[in-house]
């Protein structure tokens, strides 16, 4: 067995935001302008980690974690003023300006933006040009973006539909059936291949420029796939389906403190036994390419690669499920073996046994501590100050919490006075008394959402779990980013040793 020793973890902090929420121009955030300015701000702060979400293509509800690909890069955050830049588009090709801030409108957004990336699309591909040039380059060595265009195009061609629903020879994949699709759509295929060519050269553009500011990114890879995607429709064979493609069995967790009734999720589980054969190559392709995009990864739902919980397809809600034992130690030793030191973060919230404490450390990976859980309980809670550990990274609260402002005036009293006393508070300014126990803490990576940095209240929170509508909206406003505010941040990193250095 392979001893698995990851890479080190400088004492430092960092800001949990996405990029959908910085403000912008045309409805939703963008690699752009806001996105550097974020960085530089981030530097004055001391901030040196800047933790997003998934970068992935999203559905109409703007969830990044629910996606047609887990490769693809998600064109709503091209910048278009960008585009501009490049000379794809003339300042008058832009479209109307809309609030800077506010909630997203995801359908109006892309409405907004889309004959602007069109045209600048178009223009890429017949300009020639250095460009052009380097677009043919990057397409070459990016495995893969003919499938996901593919994809693309014929979801588009079908109306929709889900692949199992195409024509029988395209579900599939007969290769007759694919050639002459690719043939009949290489317009729009060289259109999707484009679109995720601006995004990929603004990305790596961001990153340079945070790197040079002394900013790395963490990412987030879900543990699941959307059934209905690219990756299960070219990987059918490593995901539990029946003949039809559709699952008998979905993934989802039990009943927990988020939910009484558990959530059903509805992704399709995978055939751990066929990836196993062949050392996890699926695994090793999309962890690869998630450490292209950021420096670190978190892994969602860690503990369903011990044991996941399995859920009748035909089930209403989770609770009818089942553990299952998962890969294990077995993913993480191939993992290594291909890719080396493993950056990894494992999300090891929920439901954890001693079977998920155990693979944690065999693997090697730091956990997360959220403060948020650490009060109303005894002095044992795992996510009490005291009891952390140098191996993990503290949040006073995740994209899946309220913020804590919220949270505080959603407790009842008992817990109310446990953090008081806790943290010898009267719990005035109580996202920043958090902000300051979760950097004191001997947790080496240390991570606040911005909207705790910014002390708001519930309305900004950005997902609640199990419920569907009004999620991954919250954006900031332009004029958030104050000085004063970084100065605080970065006397309290400075405090406790948080430089990064």
């Amino acid at each position: 067995m392979t001893v698995i020793r990851n890479r080190a973890m400088p004492r430092s902090a960092g800001v949990l935001l996405h990029p959908t929420s910085l403000p912008g121009p045309y409805g939703i955030g963008d690699l752009g302008a806001p996105a550097r300015a974020f960085v530089d701000w981030l530097a004055v702060s001391g901030m040196r980690l800047w933790q997003i979400l998934p970068l992935v293509p999203t559905g109409h509800n703007g969830s990044p974690y629910s996606s047609w690909s887990a490769f693809a890069g998600n064109p709503d955050l091209v910048a278009l003023d960008e585009l501009v830049a490049l000379g794809l588009l003339a300042p008058s090709d832009l479209p109307p300006p809309a609030p800077a801030s506010g909630p997203i409108d995801y359908a109006a957004a892309r409405a907004l933006r889309r004959p602007a990336l069109a045209k600048a699309v178009q223009a890429l591909l017949r300009g020639g040009g250095t460009l052009a040039a380097e677009l043919s380059t990057w397409k070459e060595h990016v495995p893969w973006v003919a499938e996901t265009a593919l994809f693309a195009s014929l979801k588009e061609r079908e109306e929709g539909k889900p692949w199992w629903e195409w024509p029988a020879t395209l579900r599939d994949r007969k290769p007759a059936a694919l050639a002459a699709a690719a043939r009949e759509l290489r317009t729009e295929l060289d259109n999707a291949v484009a679109m995720q060519f601006l995004f990929a050269r603004q990305w790596q553009a961001l990153r340079a420029y945070a790197a040079s500011k002394g900013v790395t990114f963490i990412g987030d890879v879900p543990i699941y796939v959307d059934g209905d995607s690219a990756d299960v429709w070219a990987g059918r064979e490593l995901f539990e389906l029946g003949r039809n493609g559709r699952p008998e069995r979905v993934s989802g967790v039990p009943p927990d403190a988020f939910s009484a009734t558990g959530q059903r999720w509805g992704n399709p589980l995978y055939r751990w036994d066929k990836m196993a054969n062949d050392g996890f190559a699926w695994w090793q392709t999309r962890l690869r390419r998630s450490l292209e995009l950021t420096d670190w990864v978190r892994i969602d739902h860690f503990r369903g690669l011990s044991a996941y919980w399995a859920v009748p397809a035909d089930a209403p809600d989770a609770r009818s499920g089942a553990w299952v034992t998962g890969p294990g130690l077995a993913l993480f030793d191939a993992l290594h073996n291909a890719l080396g030191s493993l950056p990894v973060i494992a999300e090891d919230l929920g439901v954890i046994d001693d079977d998920v404490r155990a693979l944690l450390a065999a693997a090697d990976l730091p956990g997360m501590k959220v403060l948020q859980f650490a009060f109303g309980e005894t002095a044992i809670n795992p996510y009490l100050p005291h009891n952390h550990t140098p191996q993990s990274v503290v949040y006073t609260g995740t994209h899946d919490n309220d913020t804590t402002r919220g949270w505080w005036h959603s407790q009842p009293e008992h817990v109310r006075h446990h953090v008081r006393v806790y943290l010898s508070t009267p719990g005035d300014d109580i996202a920043w008394d958090f902000i300051r126990a979760a950097l004191a803490s001997v947790a080496r990576f240390a991570i606040i959402p911005m909207q705790d940095v910014l002390s708001l209240d519930r309305h900004a929170r950005m997902n609640t779990p199990s419920v569907s509508a009004g999620n991954w909206r919250w954006r900031l406003a332009p004029g958030d980013l104050k000085p004063e505010v970084a100065r605080r941040l970065r006397h309290l990193v400075e405090l406790f040793g948080r430089e990064g250095v």
